[in-house]
């Protein structure tokens, strides 16, 4: 990269550090969950957060759209919603005698879909193509959405009643699903003295044209041949197992995840580059997203569902067994890091070389 180049990133990992500052005053440790939110925010990928009520999901989608500036919309999901509440719909006009479009909540930049599995076979489906294609059909014409535009899906885990579980389609299209666990004491006891009175509330940082900026720079990181070959490794060692010494995964995993992993892995792994400021991506940042981007497109066998077998535990145990291509960096003469280059070829027996990616 250029000495312009990389002052643009280092810029831009200090713009993005000052807004993970901004909505940490108001989230108490999550520290991965904010992460992943900023991750998927500059990847342009939907996430999916999963936890138990009052872990501060809410609060963190509500606090990262202070932060970002822009429209922000909450929609609140229930088994009686129709497609029609959420895209829009067409209203009579009596003054004109003419149909008008009312587009609905969904066209904002950062949409809060809250409990999202509580929304019937419809809604998922009017929600899919906002997802996929950003754009909603109302009476046979497309609407296209804001740019940017993300979902910040949440959901409850341990409930039953009166929830759809989401269909394997609408999950595929999130580019990262997080688990939210419970704080620490020592978080909780910080919740309490920050929370209970006189909240603090996060000031905007970004913009939408700011965002779409670090968007395109997160876009022209550095992605080295051996990284992308050791992404692509990690999505057919759940595929085929045996290749990689996991043959006793073959019968838990009953399909293997699609390319949509792979380009999941590669765009959030470099926006967490660009979050950490490098301007090249690493292996280790492949390797910590990847539980994030394939755990919830993994679909497991129905006996290994019956025995309780954990999807994340599944990837973790595939990342283990993947070797990862060894890397250095190297300077050039005015002592800039200027990217790095593999040391020792990508070990590929039983997996495949992936072909030059990126710059």
């Amino acid at each position: 990269m250029s000495a312009e180049q990389e002052r643009e990133v280092a810029e831009a990992s200090a713009t993005l550090e000052r807004a993970l500052i901004e909505v940490k005053k108001v989230v108490v440790g999550q520290d991965t969950m904010v992460e992943r939110m900023m991750v998927g925010l500059l990847a342009r990928g939907h996430i999916l957060l999963e936890g138990v009520p009052g872990v501060a999901k809410t609060l963190a989608v509500r606090t990262l759209a202070d932060v970002v500036g822009g429209s922000f919309s909450r929609l609140q999901f229930t088994p009686d919603l129709m497609p029609g509440d959420i895209t829009g719909t067409r209203v009579w006009r009596a003054s004109s005698e003419t149909f008008d479009v009312e587009l609905g909540p969904i066209f904002a930049n950062l949409v809060l879909a809250d409990e999202i599995n509580r929304a019937p076979a419809k809604v998922q489906s009017a929600l899919l193509e906002a997802m996929a294609e950003k754009q909603v059909s109302i009476a046979g014409k497309s609407h296209p959405l804001p740019d940017p535009f993300l979902v910040l899906a949440t959901q409850n885990p341990v409930e039953s009643e009166g929830v759809y579980r989401l269909p394997e389609a609408q999950r595929d299209r999130f580019l990262l699903k997080v688990d939210v666990p419970y704080p620490t004491g020592q978080e909780e006891f910080t919740i309490l003295h920050r929370m209970s009175v006189n909240p603090p509330r996060a000031e905007a940082v970004l913009s939408p044209q700011e965002i779409i900026r670090l968007q395109g720079v997160a876009d022209g990181l550095f992605v080295h041949h051996s990284v992308a070959s050791y992404l692509v490794n990690l999505t057919i060692a759940t595929r085929s197992p045996e290749r990689y010494g996991l043959p006793h995964l073959r019968s838990a995993i009953e399909l293997g995840v699609s390319p949509r992993a792979s380009l999941g892995m590669l765009a959030a792994g470099r926006a967490l580059a660009l979050l950490r400021g490098r301007s090249y991506v690493l292996p280790s940042d492949v390797a910590e997203v990847a539980s994030d981007v394939m755990s919830h497109r993994l679909l497991l066998s129905f006996d290994a569902v019956a025995d309780g077998a954990d999807a994340r535990a599944i990837v973790r145990e595939v990342v283990a067994a993947v070797p990862q291509p060894s890397v250095a960096t190297r300077e050039d003469p005015d002592g800039h890091k200027n990217g790095y280059h593999a040391t020792q070829p990508l070990p590929v027996s039983g997996g495949y070389a992936g072909e030059h990616v990126g710059p």
